[in-house]
């Protein structure tokens, strides 16, 4: 027969290790807690760079003189002090197509062509559907020529493309052109420009924008 008071001494040894191992487990855990706590990325380091640039006045301004509409892009330009946007032509492909197909050119709309260099440029009226006003600038701006085209006869079901580019009427910059304004016809003797007139354009960022 055991003794009662034996079972409890050992009872009573055998809660107090329980008690003392479950204490020194939770002490490991909250150590390795604080380990990884203090070792592991926080969120707003994650999420908060601050070597992330910002936007300059400047840009911003820039920014808002310009408006995207079904992937165009509008410079806004003043001529003879009058506000136009000209959708933006900086590319080879965008060039190439011009006013083409367009059955109608807002007062204050037209297009603005952007080449990579300043050279002697001739333009044509293929597949234009409209008189159109012509202004060539030279790199800074200025005017070299000025033409108004009409309206050439379309291409006929039996002529070769070589043979409706080859009549169609150039019209030429004269001296050295980088930019081309082109706007609706018969608005450049309204606004009474000139050749040797300047037209206040952002000629160093759009000179980047050429490709």
């Amino acid at each position: 027969m055991v003794d009662g008071q034996h079972i409890r001494r050992v009872s009573g040894k055998k809660v107090n290790g329980v008690a003392r191992a479950a204490a020194t487990l939770m002490l490991l855990l909250v150590i390795v807690g604080v380990v990884v706590l203090s070792t592991g990325p926080s969120g707003c380091q994650a999420n908060h760079d601050s070597s992330i640039a910002t936007t300059s006045d400047a840009e911003v301004q820039r920014a808002l003189t310009q408006r995207a509409t079904n992937g165009k892009v509008f410079e806004q330009v003043k001529i003879a002090g009058r506000e136009f946007w000209l959708e933006l032509a900086a590319d080879h492909p965008t060039r190439l197509r011009g006013l083409g197909g367009v059955t109608e050119i807002a007062r204050d709309g037209g297009m603005l062509f952007v080449f990579p260099d300043s050279r002697g440029r001739a333009f044509v009226m293929r597949d234009c559907l409209v008189p159109i006003d012509i202004l060539f600038l030279d790199k800074d701006g200025y005017i070299t020529a000025m033409h108004t085209m009409p309206v050439e006869e379309p291409q006929g079901e039996d002529e070769s493309d070589f043979e409706y580019e080859d009549r169609l009427t150039r019209y030429s910059s004269r001296l050295a052109a980088q930019f081309v304004i082109e706007i609706r016809g018969g608005l450049k003797d309204e606004l009474k420009v000139n050749v040797g007139d300047r037209i206040p354009l952002d000629v160093a960022r759009l000179k980047k924008l050429a490709r």
